[in-house]
């Protein structure tokens, strides 16, 4: 079979919603190749960082990659992913130079190929997320494995936005707390919430091959019987308050529902929000407060910001 290798040079502040066009479009993966990784500043807090071969990145930028078959519909799919990425510009998202390209790969090239990007990589204390294929024995008795198949879902859960994410999760969550998990995604903040031994997790997302591939993933890790995978509009599907509410979406969209999100949480609880970009700090943190919420904490990683937020009692 023929696959067709689309190729956008982009921003970093573009990576979340390109990312989830691509995957909208019917792409499984979405490989990211950042120049800034081959000169960032590393510690080795929690595990190997892995040698980068400065052929694989582009000079300036980031280079998005994502694999659609070849068939009758591909042109129109092309077309549709350039007019959803040039309508971010009313999301005041930088697009950058937004060139896309597109090549013919073969499909046992593609398969093979995109996987040696991915290593398990320790992210925090406790987590450590793992690709299905790779052998990884834990170093810790008290280590948390999460398997994730980049393949089925959105990307290996290495993401700042992700990581920080789930540092907040293994801070906040305690046992027998109940979750919520909106914009899901690939399922791995639900999952970190489940293995932190939390009550029940409701996960949700709009996208329907997103609450797929995060239902896979949930079984991939055995924690099916406390987490569920929700088709359903952002909190509307909520009835019931939670401990710990997360939000790992566009910083434009946490905005937009703070309201909600303040009656999704429960007295004393906590609201973790993620992916923003860090010049959108300050407007997602009035918002907040302006719902009600109290700040507890700022994280920052690269470029990115996750905010720790509370309902007061």
């Amino acid at each position: 079979m023929k696959w067709s290798e689309l190729s956008i040079h982009t921003t970093n502040e573009a990576i979340e919603s390109i990312s989830n066009i691509l995957h909208e479009a019917g792409a499984s993966g979405v490989v990211i190749e950042d120049s800034e990784d081959l000169t960032k500043d590393r510690e080795d807090v929690f595990g190997e960082i892995y040698s980068l071969d400065p052929e694989d990145f582009p000079t300036e930028g980031v280079i998005l990659k994502a694999y659609l078959p070849v068939n009758s519909f591909l042109g129109e799919a092309v077309e549709g992913i350039k007019l959803a990425i040039n309508n971010l510009a009313e999301f005041n998202i930088n697009v950058g130079r937004n060139v896309v390209t597109i090549s013919e790969v073969n499909e046992e090239d593609w398969a093979t190929s995109w996987k040696k990007y991915y290593h398990p990589v320790k992210i925090s204390k406790r987590f450590t997320i793992v690709p299905t294929w790779e052998t990884y024995h834990p170093v810790s008795s008290d280590e948390l494995i999460i398997e994730l198949d980049p393949g089925m879902a959105f990307g290996t859960g290495t993401h700042p936005t992700t990581v920080m994410s789930l540092q907040a999760l293994e801070k906040h969550v305690e046992r027998n707390h109940t979750v919520i998990d909106v914009g899901t995604g690939s399922g791995v903040l639900a999952i970190g919430a489940a293995l932190l031994e939390a009550a029940s997790v409701r996960a949700l997302d709009l996208d329907e091959i997103a609450v797929k591939a995060a239902g896979l993933n949930v079984k991939l890790n055995k924690v099916q019987d406390r987490v569920d995978v929700f088709h359903g509009n952002l909190l509307d599907a909520i009835d019931n308050p939670a401990d710990v509410v997360v939000a790992n979406i566009l910083a434009e969209i946490i905005m937009s529902f703070t309201d909600d999100a303040f009656q999704a949480v429960k007295p004393g609880g906590i609201y973790i929000t993620s992916g923003i970009i860090a010049q959108k700090k300050n407007d997602v943190k009035q918002a907040l407060e302006t719902s009600g919420f109290v700040i507890e904490d700022i994280m920052m990683m690269e470029d990115w910001v996750t905010i720790i937020s509370k309902k007061p009692l």
